[in-house]
Formats: structure tokens, C-alpha cells, sequence
């Protein structure tokens, strides 16, 4: 499980460093291969290819005929780029992916659980902040799954 977050940056053909233990975790329980795609909180997200394909394989049993099905597909799904690890334990982030992110250079890489979080420092900032001033409501939330 990925867990903890890193601060790091961008080089200007969009190449990130995965930090040494998000890496650790990919190779030993999965392969070189991660999927990024955007998603609607302002990041992108990176799956191991092992839960990209659960992910593919629960989208493909949506309807089609529903909207919001529809604009899931074409928002989350369209997005997916296979970005393997290089020798040097880094990813190319696609032009598009880094524009919709906000990537320019300073980001922070976040593991939550099954997948990476890959933000710009500064949207971090502000949702980490609104998520601090919002912990009364987590804490609900928390106990109530008996944590």
C-alpha cells in the first residue's frame, strides 16, 4: 500500500522521480507499469497496471446509456496513459495530462493506498489545508467505520 508524501519536482520534458518507496512497492507487488489519468479533484492519479485493469474492468460493466457513465468514460478513462518506470525510477508525464494538472515545476507525490496522488504544490496546499479545517467532520466519518 502506498502511503506517505513526497515533495519533488518536474524537469522540463515533464519527468518525475517516483520516490525509492512508492518504487519498492510497485516492483515488488506489481511491475514498471503505472496508469496516470486526471481526476476531478485537480491531480492526476497513478495506478499500478494490476488495479488500472480492475478499475477498466468494473468501467466496462457501466452502462453506456447513462449520462453521467458517459461523462465519466470520457473524463477519467480518455485520459489513462501507460507511463512506465525508466532505469533512472522516473515517469514521462503526457503534455495534456501535466496542463490539466497544473504541473509546472514544485509538486508533491501522495500515496493513498492502492494509488499515487501527483499534485502541483500549490493546489496541495489548498486541499491539505480545507482538509485540516474540515477534521471534525473526518473524525464522524472515521468513527463510524470503527477506526
Amino acid at each position: 500500500m502506498f502511503r506517505g508524501r513526497f515533495e519533488h519536482t518536474i524537469d522540463p520534458k515533464g519527468r518525475i522521480s517516483i520516490p525509492s518507496k512508492f518504487r519498492d512497492i510497485l516492483l515488488d507487488k506489481y511491475d514498471e507499469r503505472v496508469i496516470i489519468t486526471n481526476n476531478y479533484d485537480g491531480c492526476l492519479v497513478a495506478y499500478p497496471f494490476k488495479e488500472w485493469q480492475v478499475i477498466e474492468e468494473k468501467a466496462s460493466q457501466l452502462s453506456r446509456l447513462k449520462k453521467e457513465t458517459a461523462d465519466f468514460l470520457r473524463f477519467f478513462i480518455s485520459g489513462a496513459t501507460e507511463c512506465p518506470i525508466d532505469k533512472l525510477g522516473r515517469i514521462l508525464i503526457p503534455p495534456v495530462l501535466r496542463e490539466e494538472a497544473k504541473l509546472e515545476k514544485d509538486i508533491i507525490l501522495v500515496g493513498t493506498l492502492k494509488q499515487i496522488e501527483i499534485w502541483a504544490k500549490t493546489r496541495w496546499e489548498t486541499v491539505i489545508t480545507r482538509a485540516q479545517k474540515n477534521v471534525d467532520e473526518a473524525r464522524e466519518v472515521l468513527a463510524g467505520l470503527g477506526l
